[in-house]
């Protein structure tokens, strides 16, 4: 494992979800294209019963191949809800990934199959204790995770997952999160334009997480394990170099435990700019 974080360090990137190249929740399988640059900023929320939280994220990444891509994310949360873990949802941790795109096949014109895998590295960053649980441990974690689908002019269909294991120190150790998502998107023919217009897409995202429960002092922390599914639509705009996404999801299936209050609603706004090294 000390191994993989290394590696993992060498190459660091995001999942391919709200990268502005697709859904704004869920996994996709577009990477950056070859010497492309892309620049992110989003702002990603979640509101309970109790209050809101706000997790503010800033993403850089870089096509190293045309089907690999490595970047960076930094996050900055406003709230202290004490809400169940996440990774569909940018938190307060800083991450690192591989994306790579190791299967793609054009079936006919404009349609295509592929599968894009990922690997990457967890680090707790300075607003990463869960609130009210004082014990939380600040250790890394390594995430490994597939997503496979169709993508044409008019359809889009993911369907993927990702499992994100925290080492344990001293007996401390956060929760392991396993989330998935099934996607569906469609691009109507009214909305196709032009490089010089704006050309949207909208998205039906279906997502999922389940995480275990804290462990303190070597044992299992009653009543901190959950298990969330989300449901919602987003859409996604292009204009030249320029993406902006946006969505929201309502919960359709809430487990968790007494320690924390169950989200309402889950919102995302993205805005992105693409940087070519050649023209395109």
């Amino acid at each position: 494992m000390r191994a993989f974080s290394v590696l993992a360090l060498l190459f660091i990137s995001v999942l391919g979800n709200a990268a502005g190249h697709g859904p704004i929740f869920g996994l996709a399988t577009p990477t950056n294209s070859q010497g492309e640059w892309s620049f992110d900023s989003g702002i990603f929320g979640r509101s309970s019963d109790v209050d809101s939280q706000a997790s503010f994220r800033e993403l850089i990444a870089y096509g190293v191949t045309p089907h690999v891509t490595v970047s960076f994310t930094a996050p900055g949360v406003i709230g202290d809800t004490p809400l169940a873990p996440t990774r569909i949802q940018p938190g307060a941790d800083f991450d690192g990934t591989v994306a790579w795109r190791f299967h793609h096949n054009t079936t006919k014109v404009g349609t295509r199959f592929e599968s894009t895998a990922f690997a990457g590295l967890v680090v707790p960053g300075p607003q990463s204790g869960f609130k009210g649980l004082s014990f939380t441990s600040h250790t890394p974690g390594n995430m490994l995770g597939a997503v496979s689908g169709i993508a044409s002019r008019s359809h889009y269909f993911w369907l993927g997952g990702t499992y994100t294991k925290f080492y344990e120190r001293g007996g401390e150790r956060r929760p392991d999160v396993f989330d998935y998502s099934l996607i569906y998107g469609y691009r109507p023919p009214q909305w196709r334009k032009e490089a010089d217009k704006w050309d949207w897409r909208i998205f039906g995202e279906l997502v999922g997480e389940r995480s275990t429960r804290f462990l303190h002092e070597g044992s299992l922390i009653p009543q901190t394990g959950a298990h969330q599914v989300f449901l919602g639509t987003s859409f996604l705009g292009i204009f030249r170099n320029y993406t902006v996404s946006f969505g929201a999801q309502v919960p359709i299936h809430r487990d968790v435990g007494a320690l924390f209050p169950k989200e309402r609603v889950r919102y995302a706004v993205n805005f992105s700019y693409l940087l070519f090294q050649h023209s395109h």
